[in-house]
C-alpha cells in the first residue's frame, strides 16, 4: 500500500537527512500514521468493536485485523491514504527546520 523508506524522504525533501538519523525519523512517522489513522478509525466505534479489534492487534493477528477492518471499517484505506498525505504536507512544510 506505501512504504516510509528513502523513497518517501525524497518524496518530502529529505534525501539529505544523514543516514543515522533516517530509521529513527521513520520509525517516528510511522508511530505518528498509526497514531492518527487509529483515532480517525475508531470514532464512533463502540467499545465492544474496539476491543474485539484490539485483541487481534494484541495477538498480532495481522490477517484477522485486515478482515475486522474490512468488514467494520471498509474506508480504512481511504483514510490511511488520507493521513499519510496529511503527515507528508506536514514534513514537506517543516523540512527546512528537520534538517536544521
Amino acid at each position: 500500500m506505501f512504504q516510509l523508506d528513502d523513497d518517501f524522504l525524497a518524496s518530502v525533501g529529505l534525501s539529505d537527512m544523514p543516514d543515522e538519523h533516517k530509521k529513527p525519523f521513520l520509525e517516528h512517522l510511522l508511530e505518528e500514521l498509526e497514531m492518527r489513522v487509529g483515532t480517525r478509525l475508531s470514532e464512533g466505534m463502540s467499545d465492544d468493536k474496539l476491543a474485539e479489534f484490539e485483541k487481534l492487534i494484541e495477538a498480532r493477528d495481522e490477517q484477522g485485523a485486515l478482515k475486522w477492518l474490512e468488514t467494520h471499517r471498509p474506508d480504512y484505506k481511504k483514510v490511511v491514504s488520507e493521513e499519510l498525505e496529511r503527515l507528508k504536507k506536514e514534513v514537506e512544510s517543516s523540512k527546512d527546520r528537520i534538517l536544521g
